[in-house]
């Protein structure tokens, strides 16, 4: 059974280009939201194997999001994606729960190495 995967990115050309990614390696894009508040309203819908999740966001930033949805589901598995020069908020992200992050622009081995990781 595919993994199922929530995608998190206020750009929809970003999600798009994850969810192609996943898509072609066998992953089961379950949503997608547009910022952090979306996010945890559909986690909550979808319960995801997995969130990746933007950092930076209007409404609700990915770190806030993350640390909602860890209160939801303490065990939820979360890969932060960042532009570059976020070195301190990937930090912040990982001490919130965060499992691993990606640089943005994506390379499609990196994403799916982070989330093969992850999954396990």
């Amino acid at each position: 059974m595919a993994h199922k995967i929530l995608i998190v990115d206020d750009a929809a050309f970003m999600r798009m280009m994850i969810k192609d990614i996943l898509s072609k390696n066998g992953y089961e894009v379950v949503g997608e939201a547009a910022d952090g508040a979306q996010a945890v309203e559909k986690y909550k819908e979808t319960q995801p194997d997995l969130v990746t999740m933007d950092i930076t966001m209007p409404e609700m930033d990915g770190i806030t999001a993350l640390k909602e949805i860890k209160k939801i589901n303490p065990s939820a598995k979360v890969i932060m994606c960042s532009a570059m020069g976020q070195q301190a908020m990937v930090i912040d992200a990982i001490q919130a729960g965060a499992k691993d992050f990606i640089v943005k622009p994506f390379q499609a081995d990196r994403v799916l190495e982070a989330i093969g990781k992850t999954l396990g």
